[in-house]
């Protein structure tokens, strides 16, 4: 079951205790997720999702708890020993288990007196900082390796380049929802789709970052999002295979997380945008460049003088003034 439900768990569990990155919770959310997926388990599946949970329970926070409680309240196949553990099911046999009581909702974050439209955002965007300036930061960061980057990010936060715009609250936890149901569903289209469309980015930036294999681009773009870790390294998990089952690269993206300020992201933000306007001019610069040289060949092949519609032919004449008729 550790290697069916989620490959490497001893040894995230080892690097959670020895470097500080608390993954625990992470972990007993992914299990139980996948867990509820199938709808039967035989007899190992089941001793070793209680050996798994079992240890989890108690080490997680009061949300996280609770949220697995409930998911596995309705669950009709849930081991009887996790639901004892969550305090699910009654003392005598024969007694309906209860179902789990639902967790109040936060109450809802009080929105700006005037959501910025989608014009003046991108016109923040593209004001940003000059395009050569973030077609130079954007080219930087996708060619360097993954210390390079941790670097790159870190003087970001320095750098007196104006950042992006936050996105709104309300716009990015919607994103946020619906970029981790799409990562569970290994939905790439609607992913990056997403991605790209809640942080104003051009579908060519947003597929750069989701195809990137190291993984520091999307941490970046979730950062910018405000996504909490614990739904970034689901995301991690599920979304990106080569990531998800390597212990080291989940505990290297995940402690680059921790440590990524907003202001590294939203810098970075803004150099992928205006990155996409330095490309634009460049096109274009190229097009009139070609247009003036032709222009400027067909002025000069016309600079000869021609003789006028409607004027009277040039008139031969002889050595002696006279004309030959």
């Amino acid at each position: 079951m550790t290697k069916s439900l989620f490959p490497g768990f001893d040894g995230l569990m080892t690097l959670s205790r020895r470097e500080g990155v608390d993954v625990r919770p992470t972990l007993l959310r992914v299990l139980t997720d996948l867990y509820v997926q199938a709808s039967t388990h035989n007899a190992d599946e089941q001793r070793q999702f209680v050996e798994l949970a079992t240890r989890l329970i108690d080490q997680v926070d009061d949300a996280t708890r609770a949220a697995v409680k409930a998911r596995l309240a309705i669950y009709p196949s849930t081991p009887i020993p996790i639901l004892q553990k969550l305090g699910l099911v009654a003392a005598q046999e024969g007694r309906r288990v209860p179902l789990a009581r639902e967790i109040p909702r936060a109450a809802p974050a009080l929105s700006p007196a005037r959501t910025p439209t989608d014009a003046e955002q991108r016109m923040a965007a593209n004001m940003a900082m000059q395009p050569k300036e973030a077609a130079e930061i954007h080219d930087m960061f996708f060619g360097a390796d993954a210390s390079q980057r941790a670097l790159i990010l870190h003087n970001l936060s320095q750098t007196p380049l104006k950042a992006a715009p936050r996105i709104p609250t309300v716009r990015a936890k919607r994103a946020i929802q619906i970029l981790e149901m799409a990562a569970i569903a290994n939905d790439f289209e609607n992913f990056t789709f997403e991605l790209g469309d809640s942080l104003i980015l051009p579908s060519r930036v947003a597929a750069q970052i989701v195809d990137d294999p190291g993984g520091e681009a999307l941490a970046v773009a979730a950062r910018a999002l405000d996504m909490p870790s614990p739904n970034f390294q689901r995301i991690l998990l599920f979304f990106k295979a080569d990531i998800g089952t390597s212990v080291d690269a989940v505990y290297r993206l995940s402690r680059l997380y921790d440590r990524l300020s907003d202001r590294s992201a939203l810098v970075m933000l803004a150099a992928w945008r205006g990155s996409t306007l330095a490309v634009t001019r460049a096109k274009y610069q190229s097009s009139l460049h070609d247009s003036e040289r032709q222009r400027a060949r067909g002025a000069s092949s016309q600079s000869r003088p021609n003789v006028q519609p409607g004027s009277a032919p040039g008139v031969l004449t002889g050595t002696d003034g006279s004309s030959d008729r």
